[in-house]
Protein backbone atom coordinates (compact mmCIF):
# COMPACT_ATOMS: atom_id res chain seq x y z
CA UNK A 1 0.00 0.00 0.00
CA UNK A 2 1.41 3.70 -0.65
CA UNK A 3 0.09 6.57 0.67
CA UNK A 4 0.83 8.73 -2.46
CA UNK A 5 -2.34 10.10 -4.03
CA UNK A 6 -0.46 10.70 -7.59
CA UNK A 7 0.04 6.44 -7.33
CA UNK A 8 -3.89 6.53 -7.29
CA UNK A 9 -5.74 5.12 -10.08
CA UNK A 10 -9.30 6.52 -11.09
CA UNK A 11 -11.51 5.43 -13.80
CA UNK A 12 -13.05 7.54 -16.36
CA UNK A 13 -15.99 9.15 -13.85
CA UNK A 14 -12.50 10.34 -11.51
CA UNK A 15 -13.69 7.09 -9.16
CA UNK A 16 -11.67 3.95 -7.77
CA UNK A 17 -13.09 0.93 -9.69
CA UNK A 18 -15.95 -1.20 -7.91
CA UNK A 19 -17.06 2.20 -6.28
CA UNK A 20 -20.41 1.21 -4.83
CA UNK A 21 -22.41 3.31 -2.20
CA UNK A 22 -22.62 3.51 1.50
CA UNK A 23 -25.86 1.20 1.35
CA UNK A 24 -23.87 -1.27 -0.99
CA UNK A 25 -25.41 -0.15 -4.30
CA UNK A 26 -23.59 0.59 -7.06
CA UNK A 27 -22.83 4.36 -6.94
CA UNK A 28 -24.24 5.08 -10.68
CA UNK A 29 -27.83 3.90 -9.71
CA UNK A 30 -27.78 7.12 -7.47
CA UNK A 31 -29.32 10.15 -8.70
CA UNK A 32 -26.28 12.40 -9.49
CA UNK A 33 -24.00 12.69 -11.52
CA UNK A 34 -21.14 9.76 -10.82
CA UNK A 35 -18.44 10.77 -8.44
CA UNK A 36 -20.47 14.40 -8.13
CA UNK A 37 -21.40 13.37 -4.18
CA UNK A 38 -17.49 12.84 -3.86
CA UNK A 39 -16.02 16.24 -5.96
CA UNK A 40 -19.07 18.16 -2.67
CA UNK A 41 -18.07 16.63 -0.08
CA UNK A 42 -14.16 16.94 -0.76
CA UNK A 43 -15.50 21.07 -1.69
CA UNK A 44 -17.44 21.16 1.77
CA UNK A 45 -14.26 19.76 3.35
CA UNK A 46 -11.90 21.94 1.91
CA UNK A 47 -14.51 24.95 2.79
CA UNK A 48 -14.23 23.89 6.56
CA UNK A 49 -10.65 23.69 6.70
CA UNK A 50 -9.47 27.31 4.84
CA UNK A 51 -12.41 29.28 5.79
CA UNK A 52 -13.20 27.79 9.48
CA UNK A 53 -9.56 26.60 10.78
CA UNK A 54 -11.63 22.83 11.22
CA UNK A 55 -8.82 19.98 11.23
CA UNK A 56 -9.24 17.43 8.74
CA UNK A 57 -8.80 14.44 10.29
CA UNK A 58 -12.31 15.17 12.50
CA UNK A 59 -13.95 15.72 9.19
CA UNK A 60 -12.87 12.24 7.51
CA UNK A 61 -13.06 10.09 10.76
CA UNK A 62 -15.70 7.20 9.58
CA UNK A 63 -17.74 7.64 12.89
CA UNK A 64 -18.18 11.04 13.73
CA UNK A 65 -17.06 12.96 10.76
CA UNK A 66 -18.33 15.39 8.24
CA UNK A 67 -21.62 13.95 7.12
CA UNK A 68 -21.36 14.64 3.50
CA UNK A 69 -18.28 11.92 3.94
CA UNK A 70 -19.93 9.50 5.64
CA UNK A 71 -22.49 9.42 3.30
CA UNK A 72 -19.80 7.91 0.74
CA UNK A 73 -18.57 4.62 -0.52
CA UNK A 74 -15.54 3.52 0.22
CA UNK A 75 -13.30 4.55 -3.18
CA UNK A 76 -15.70 7.78 -2.83
CA UNK A 77 -14.11 8.56 0.31
CA UNK A 78 -10.56 7.63 -0.62
CA UNK A 79 -11.16 10.20 -3.76
CA UNK A 80 -12.13 13.00 -1.44
CA UNK A 81 -9.10 12.00 0.91
CA UNK A 82 -6.90 12.40 -2.28
CA UNK A 83 -8.60 15.32 -3.52
CA UNK A 84 -8.19 17.09 -0.11
CA UNK A 85 -4.44 16.08 0.75
CA UNK A 86 -3.60 17.29 -2.60
CA UNK A 87 -5.37 20.42 -2.53
CA UNK A 88 -3.31 21.53 0.91
CA UNK A 89 -0.21 20.46 0.20
CA UNK A 90 -0.39 22.54 -2.83
CA UNK A 91 -3.01 25.41 -2.22
CA UNK A 92 -0.39 27.88 -2.99
CA UNK A 93 0.48 26.93 -6.46
CA UNK A 94 -3.03 25.89 -7.43
CA UNK A 95 -4.20 29.50 -6.53
CA UNK A 96 -1.76 30.96 -8.39
CA UNK A 97 -2.26 28.96 -11.40
CA UNK A 98 -5.94 29.71 -11.24
CA UNK A 99 -4.76 33.56 -10.98
CA UNK A 100 -3.06 33.63 -13.76
CA UNK A 101 -5.75 32.21 -15.86
CA UNK A 102 -8.23 34.81 -14.71
CA UNK A 103 -8.64 38.36 -16.34
CA UNK A 104 -9.75 40.06 -12.86
CA UNK A 105 -9.97 38.36 -9.02
CA UNK A 106 -12.79 36.46 -8.16
CA UNK A 107 -15.40 38.60 -5.96
CA UNK A 108 -15.31 39.63 -2.86
CA UNK A 109 -17.22 36.52 -1.02
CA UNK A 110 -17.27 34.49 -3.81
CA UNK A 111 -15.14 31.50 -1.72
CA UNK A 112 -17.46 28.75 -2.66
CA UNK A 113 -16.28 29.14 -6.67
CA UNK A 114 -12.95 29.21 -5.29
CA UNK A 115 -13.24 26.26 -3.48
CA UNK A 116 -14.37 24.65 -6.67
CA UNK A 117 -12.13 25.73 -8.83
CA UNK A 118 -9.13 24.27 -6.28
CA UNK A 119 -11.06 20.87 -5.86
CA UNK A 120 -11.50 21.07 -9.73
CA UNK A 121 -7.88 22.40 -10.48
CA UNK A 122 -6.11 19.53 -8.04
CA UNK A 123 -7.51 16.86 -9.49
CA UNK A 124 -6.33 17.64 -13.09
CA UNK A 125 -2.69 19.06 -11.91
CA UNK A 126 -1.92 16.87 -9.30
CA UNK A 127 -4.26 13.63 -9.48
CA UNK A 128 -4.57 10.61 -12.06
CA UNK A 129 -7.77 11.86 -12.33
CA UNK A 130 -9.53 12.47 -16.15
CA UNK A 131 -9.73 15.82 -16.68
CA UNK A 132 -13.25 15.66 -18.43
CA UNK A 133 -14.80 14.08 -15.50
CA UNK A 134 -12.98 17.20 -13.18
CA UNK A 135 -14.51 19.75 -15.56
CA UNK A 136 -18.30 18.63 -16.11
CA UNK A 137 -18.63 17.90 -12.23
CA UNK A 138 -16.81 21.26 -11.11
CA UNK A 139 -19.44 22.89 -13.95
CA UNK A 140 -22.30 20.61 -12.36
CA UNK A 141 -21.10 22.01 -8.79
CA UNK A 142 -21.55 25.36 -9.75
CA UNK A 143 -24.62 25.14 -12.13
CA UNK A 144 -26.18 23.45 -9.00
CA UNK A 145 -25.42 26.39 -6.57
CA UNK A 146 -26.92 29.23 -6.51
CA UNK A 147 -24.27 31.71 -6.01
CA UNK A 148 -22.24 29.81 -8.62
CA UNK A 149 -24.47 29.55 -11.20
CA UNK A 150 -23.87 32.42 -12.63
CA UNK A 151 -20.13 31.63 -12.96
CA UNK A 152 -20.72 28.09 -14.15
CA UNK A 153 -18.62 29.00 -17.99
CA UNK A 154 -15.79 31.06 -15.73
CA UNK A 155 -15.39 27.48 -14.34
CA UNK A 156 -15.42 25.49 -17.65
CA UNK A 157 -13.50 27.64 -19.38
CA UNK A 158 -10.74 27.84 -16.26
CA UNK A 159 -10.49 24.60 -15.86
CA UNK A 160 -10.53 23.15 -19.50
CA UNK A 161 -7.65 25.51 -19.74
CA UNK A 162 -5.39 24.16 -17.24
CA UNK A 163 -6.18 20.47 -19.01
CA UNK A 164 -4.74 22.45 -22.27
CA UNK A 165 -2.14 24.38 -20.86
CA UNK A 166 -1.53 22.12 -17.87
CA UNK A 167 2.71 21.19 -18.54
CA UNK A 168 3.44 25.45 -18.97
CA UNK A 169 1.16 25.70 -15.81
CA UNK A 170 3.07 23.26 -13.62
CA UNK A 171 5.90 24.89 -14.61
CA UNK A 172 5.14 28.60 -14.26
CA UNK A 173 3.96 27.93 -10.44
CA UNK A 174 7.12 25.65 -9.74
CA UNK A 175 9.02 28.50 -7.55
CA UNK A 176 5.64 29.08 -6.19
CA UNK A 177 6.52 28.07 -2.08
CA UNK A 178 4.29 25.20 -1.01
CA UNK A 179 3.32 26.64 2.45
CA UNK A 180 1.72 30.00 3.54
CA UNK A 181 3.88 32.61 3.67
CA UNK A 182 3.69 33.30 7.35
CA UNK A 183 4.95 30.41 8.23
CA UNK A 184 7.44 30.10 5.56
CA UNK A 185 8.65 33.37 7.24
CA UNK A 186 8.46 31.84 10.08
CA UNK A 187 11.48 28.38 9.27
CA UNK A 188 13.45 31.12 7.06
CA UNK A 189 13.96 32.83 10.56
CA UNK A 190 14.93 29.90 12.15
CA UNK A 191 16.45 27.90 9.40
CA UNK A 192 17.85 30.05 6.81
CA UNK A 193 15.98 30.01 3.64
CA UNK A 194 17.72 27.18 1.28
CA UNK A 195 17.09 24.81 4.34
CA UNK A 196 13.23 26.37 4.52
CA UNK A 197 12.34 25.88 0.58
CA UNK A 198 14.34 22.34 1.53
CA UNK A 199 11.22 21.63 4.15
CA UNK A 200 8.81 23.19 2.46
CA UNK A 201 9.41 21.31 -1.01
CA UNK A 202 9.59 18.09 1.46
CA UNK A 203 5.98 18.46 3.03
CA UNK A 204 4.37 17.94 -0.80
CA UNK A 205 5.84 13.95 -0.61
CA UNK A 206 3.14 11.89 1.84
CA UNK A 207 5.26 10.63 5.17
CA UNK A 208 6.31 7.16 5.17
CA UNK A 209 4.79 4.22 7.05
CA UNK A 210 7.49 3.42 9.80
CA UNK A 211 7.19 0.79 13.01
CA UNK A 212 8.81 0.60 16.32
CA UNK A 213 9.48 -2.41 16.79
CA UNK A 214 10.07 -5.07 20.03
CA UNK A 215 13.11 -6.37 19.00
CA UNK A 216 15.06 -7.68 15.89
CA UNK A 217 14.81 -4.84 14.03
CA UNK A 218 16.63 -6.41 11.20
CA UNK A 219 14.76 -9.85 11.07
CA UNK A 220 11.80 -7.44 11.50
CA UNK A 221 13.08 -5.14 7.98
CA UNK A 222 13.34 -8.72 6.06
CA UNK A 223 10.16 -9.76 6.44
CA UNK A 224 8.13 -6.27 6.23
CA UNK A 225 10.28 -5.67 2.99
CA UNK A 226 11.58 -2.42 4.88
CA UNK A 227 14.67 -0.96 6.23
CA UNK A 228 16.18 -0.01 9.20
CA UNK A 229 16.25 3.46 10.41
CA UNK A 230 19.15 4.85 12.49
CA UNK A 231 16.50 5.34 15.23
CA UNK A 232 16.19 1.40 15.09
CA UNK A 233 12.90 1.36 13.74
CA UNK A 234 12.10 0.10 10.25
CA UNK A 235 10.38 2.19 7.48
CA UNK A 236 8.28 0.02 5.38
CA UNK A 237 7.99 0.23 1.52
CA UNK A 238 4.92 0.25 -0.21
CA UNK A 239 2.70 -2.57 -0.10
CA UNK A 240 -0.59 -4.00 -0.44
CA UNK A 241 -3.77 -4.13 2.00
CA UNK A 242 -4.16 -3.08 5.46
CA UNK A 243 -1.70 -2.48 7.97
CA UNK A 244 -3.28 -5.58 10.64
CA UNK A 245 -2.94 -7.48 7.76
CA UNK A 246 0.73 -7.71 7.85
CA UNK A 247 3.25 -10.04 9.92
CA UNK A 248 3.55 -9.32 13.42
CA UNK A 249 0.93 -6.76 13.94
CA UNK A 250 -1.87 -9.11 15.57
CA UNK A 251 1.25 -10.87 17.32
CA UNK A 252 2.32 -7.38 19.06
CA UNK A 253 5.61 -7.18 17.47
CA UNK A 254 5.68 -3.76 16.39
CA UNK A 255 3.53 -0.76 16.25
CA UNK A 256 3.14 2.21 13.39
CA UNK A 257 5.28 5.18 14.76
CA UNK A 258 7.14 7.64 12.58
CA UNK A 259 10.76 7.80 13.29
CA UNK A 260 11.06 11.48 14.83
CA UNK A 261 8.38 10.28 17.38
CA UNK A 262 10.51 7.43 18.85
CA UNK A 263 13.51 9.17 19.67
CA UNK A 264 11.94 11.32 22.83
CA UNK A 265 12.11 8.10 24.71
CA UNK A 266 15.47 6.91 23.45
CA UNK A 267 16.77 9.59 25.34
CA UNK A 268 16.19 7.97 28.47
CA UNK A 269 18.25 4.89 27.98
CA UNK A 270 17.92 2.13 30.49
CA UNK A 271 15.08 2.32 32.69
CA UNK A 272 15.47 -0.73 34.96
CA UNK A 273 13.77 -0.73 38.13
CA UNK A 274 12.96 3.24 37.67
CA UNK A 275 9.24 4.46 38.19
CA UNK A 276 8.71 6.77 35.71
CA UNK A 277 5.73 8.86 33.94
CA UNK A 278 4.55 9.62 30.38
CA UNK A 279 2.31 12.55 30.55
CA UNK A 280 0.21 13.31 27.79
CA UNK A 281 0.41 9.61 27.51
CA UNK A 282 -2.18 8.49 24.43
CA UNK A 283 -2.45 6.88 21.96
CA UNK A 284 0.64 4.96 23.89
CA UNK A 285 3.55 4.63 21.42
CA UNK A 286 5.99 6.51 23.62
CA UNK A 287 4.71 4.52 26.71
CA UNK A 288 5.28 1.40 25.23
CA UNK A 289 9.08 2.33 24.35
CA UNK A 290 9.29 3.59 28.59
CA UNK A 291 8.02 -0.27 29.47
CA UNK A 292 10.89 -1.86 26.66
CA UNK A 293 13.16 -0.19 28.03
CA UNK A 294 12.18 -1.66 31.71
CA UNK A 295 10.53 0.74 33.30
CA UNK A 296 7.58 0.67 35.55
CA UNK A 297 5.38 3.18 34.05
CA UNK A 298 2.48 5.74 35.19
CA UNK A 299 0.08 6.29 31.61
CA UNK A 300 -1.03 9.95 32.13
CA UNK A 301 -3.89 11.69 29.83
CA UNK A 302 -6.76 13.93 30.81
CA UNK A 303 -9.40 11.99 28.10
CA UNK A 304 -10.47 8.50 29.35
CA UNK A 305 -11.37 8.08 25.96
CA UNK A 306 -7.90 8.23 24.58
CA UNK A 307 -6.33 6.03 27.56
CA UNK A 308 -9.20 3.55 26.46
CA UNK A 309 -7.34 3.38 22.79
CA UNK A 310 -4.23 3.14 24.79
CA UNK A 311 -4.90 0.08 26.99
CA UNK A 312 -6.22 -1.61 23.92
CA UNK A 313 -2.73 -1.06 22.11
CA UNK A 314 -0.76 -2.26 24.98
CA UNK A 315 -3.35 -4.97 25.49
CA UNK A 316 -2.23 -6.46 21.61
CA UNK A 317 1.57 -5.67 22.47
CA UNK A 318 1.26 -7.64 25.58
CA UNK A 319 2.74 -4.76 28.02
CA UNK A 320 0.85 -3.27 30.95
CA UNK A 321 1.11 0.09 32.72
CA UNK A 322 -0.70 2.26 34.98
CA UNK A 323 -3.49 4.19 33.79
CA UNK A 324 -4.34 6.89 35.18
CA UNK A 325 -7.05 10.02 33.87
CA UNK A 326 -5.83 13.23 34.95
CA UNK A 327 -5.09 17.03 33.76
CA UNK A 328 -0.98 17.04 33.70
CA UNK A 329 -1.08 20.88 34.67
CA UNK A 330 -2.75 19.86 38.07
CA UNK A 331 -1.34 16.28 38.61
CA UNK A 332 0.38 15.75 42.18
CA UNK A 333 1.45 11.71 42.65
CA UNK A 334 2.27 10.52 46.12
CA UNK A 335 5.09 9.89 45.31
CA UNK A 336 7.98 11.74 42.89
CA UNK A 337 9.07 9.77 40.07
CA UNK A 338 12.42 8.66 38.65
CA UNK A 339 11.83 9.81 35.57
CA UNK A 340 9.13 12.02 33.30
CA UNK A 341 8.38 12.60 29.47
CA UNK A 342 6.67 14.93 28.42
CA UNK A 343 5.63 14.87 24.53
CA UNK A 344 3.27 18.15 24.90
CA UNK A 345 0.33 19.48 22.73
CA UNK A 346 1.72 21.66 20.25
CA UNK A 347 1.24 22.78 16.57
CA UNK A 348 1.93 20.49 15.40
CA UNK A 349 4.00 22.08 12.20
CA UNK A 350 6.39 19.25 11.95
CA UNK A 351 3.77 16.49 10.99
CA UNK A 352 2.73 18.17 7.73
CA UNK A 353 3.70 15.24 5.33
CA UNK A 354 0.47 13.27 7.04
CA UNK A 355 -1.49 16.16 8.43
CA UNK A 356 -1.64 18.75 5.51
CA UNK A 357 -4.48 20.67 6.96
CA UNK A 358 -1.84 22.31 10.08
CA UNK A 359 -1.10 25.30 8.08
CA UNK A 360 -4.03 26.16 7.30
CA UNK A 361 -5.71 26.26 10.44
CA UNK A 362 -3.14 26.94 12.91
CA UNK A 363 -1.69 30.60 13.11
CA UNK A 364 0.83 32.88 14.58
CA UNK A 365 -1.15 33.48 17.60
CA UNK A 366 -1.89 29.77 18.01
CA UNK A 367 2.18 28.86 18.36
CA UNK A 368 2.36 31.54 20.90
CA UNK A 369 -0.71 30.15 22.88
CA UNK A 370 0.45 26.57 22.38
CA UNK A 371 3.91 27.71 23.85
CA UNK A 372 2.72 28.96 26.52
CA UNK A 373 1.01 26.29 27.43
CA UNK A 374 4.05 23.77 26.95
CA UNK A 375 6.27 25.88 29.21
CA UNK A 376 3.74 25.90 32.36
CA UNK A 377 3.53 22.75 31.77
CA UNK A 378 6.92 21.77 31.80
CA UNK A 379 7.68 24.12 34.91
CA UNK A 380 5.27 21.62 36.31
CA UNK A 381 6.94 18.03 35.34
CA UNK A 382 10.01 19.38 36.42
CA UNK A 383 8.73 19.37 40.17
CA UNK A 384 7.09 15.45 39.52
CA UNK A 385 10.55 14.17 39.32
CA UNK A 386 12.80 13.48 42.37
CA UNK A 387 16.50 15.42 42.55
CA UNK A 388 18.59 14.52 40.09
CA UNK A 389 15.61 12.87 37.97
CA UNK A 390 15.17 13.15 34.11
CA UNK A 391 12.30 15.11 32.29
CA UNK A 392 12.52 14.15 28.61
CA UNK A 393 10.25 17.50 26.90
CA UNK A 394 9.35 16.95 22.81
CA UNK A 395 7.10 17.54 20.42
CA UNK A 396 6.38 17.65 17.25
CA UNK A 397 6.32 21.80 15.81
CA UNK A 398 9.10 22.83 13.98
CA UNK A 399 9.27 26.85 15.36
CA UNK A 400 11.10 27.52 17.96
CA UNK A 401 9.11 29.28 20.27
CA UNK A 402 7.59 25.68 21.13
CA UNK A 403 11.13 24.19 21.52
CA UNK A 404 14.46 26.44 22.10
CA UNK A 405 12.82 29.61 22.76
CA UNK A 406 11.01 28.28 25.80
CA UNK A 407 13.65 25.90 27.11
CA UNK A 408 15.91 28.48 27.28
CA UNK A 409 13.76 30.80 29.05
CA UNK A 410 13.20 28.22 31.63
CA UNK A 411 16.58 27.58 32.31
CA UNK A 412 17.73 31.17 32.41
CA UNK A 413 15.09 31.44 34.91
CA UNK A 414 15.26 28.81 37.19
CA UNK A 415 18.22 26.73 39.15
CA UNK A 416 15.51 23.45 39.37
CA UNK A 417 16.79 22.18 36.36
CA UNK A 418 20.00 22.09 33.87
CA UNK A 419 20.23 20.38 30.23
CA UNK A 420 21.64 17.16 29.83
CA UNK A 421 23.38 17.54 26.34
CA UNK A 422 22.65 15.04 23.74
CA UNK A 423 25.68 13.45 21.95
CA UNK A 424 25.97 13.48 18.34
CA UNK A 425 28.56 10.17 18.49
CA UNK A 426 25.64 8.30 20.31
CA UNK A 427 23.28 8.81 17.08
CA UNK A 428 24.94 7.54 14.24
CA UNK A 429 23.19 8.22 10.86
CA UNK A 430 21.35 11.80 12.72
CA UNK A 431 24.13 13.46 13.76
CA UNK A 432 22.78 16.52 12.12
CA UNK A 433 19.79 16.25 13.74
CA UNK A 434 21.67 17.49 17.51
CA UNK A 435 21.62 20.84 18.09
CA UNK A 436 25.06 22.57 19.48
CA UNK A 437 23.45 22.82 22.58
CA UNK A 438 23.07 18.88 22.28
CA UNK A 439 19.14 19.17 21.15
CA UNK A 440 17.34 16.89 19.37
CA UNK A 441 15.84 18.82 16.15
CA UNK A 442 14.37 16.73 13.40
CA UNK A 443 13.26 18.45 10.53
CA UNK A 444 11.16 16.76 7.42
CA UNK A 445 14.05 17.18 4.84
CA UNK A 446 16.55 14.42 6.89
CA UNK A 447 16.78 11.15 6.70
CA UNK A 448 16.90 10.10 2.60
CA UNK A 449 16.65 6.93 1.56
CA UNK A 450 17.03 5.49 -1.30
CA UNK A 451 14.12 3.05 -3.02
CA UNK A 452 12.05 4.39 0.11
CA UNK A 453 9.87 7.46 1.24
CA UNK A 454 12.44 9.53 2.33
CA UNK A 455 12.01 12.15 5.44
CA UNK A 456 10.48 12.34 8.70
CA UNK A 457 8.70 14.38 11.03
CA UNK A 458 9.96 17.55 12.62
CA UNK A 459 10.26 16.93 16.52
CA UNK A 460 12.31 18.84 19.10
CA UNK A 461 13.56 16.95 22.13
CA UNK A 462 15.74 17.66 24.95
CA UNK A 463 16.79 16.17 28.08
CA UNK A 464 16.79 18.08 31.36
CA UNK A 465 17.36 16.89 34.98
CA UNK A 466 16.18 18.58 38.14
CA UNK A 467 18.78 19.74 40.42
CA UNK A 468 17.01 20.14 43.55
Amino acid sequence: MSSDNKNKRFNKDGKQAGNRSAQGRPRDSVPSKPGFAARAAATKILSAVIDRKTPLDGMLDAEGGNPAYKALGDSDRALVRAILNSALRHLPRIEAAISSLLDSPLPEGARALHHVLVVGAAQMLYLDVPDHSAVDIAVEQANQDPRNRRFAKLVNAILRRIGREKAEILSRVADVPAMPAWFLSRLEAAYGKDAALRISETQLEPAAIDVTVKSDADGWAKRLNGVVLPTGGVRLAAFEGSIPSLDGFADGQWWVQDAAASIPAKLFGSLAGKRVVDLCAAPGGKTAQLILAGGKVTALDQSANRLKRLAANLARLGLEAEAVVADMAKFQPDELFDAALLDAPCSSTGTTRRHPDVLWTKGPEDIAKLAGLQERLLRHALTLVKPGGIVVFSNCSLDPEEGEDLVARILSGTDIAERVAIRPQDWPGLEAAISPLGAFRTTPDMLPLSGFASGLDGFYAVVLRRTR
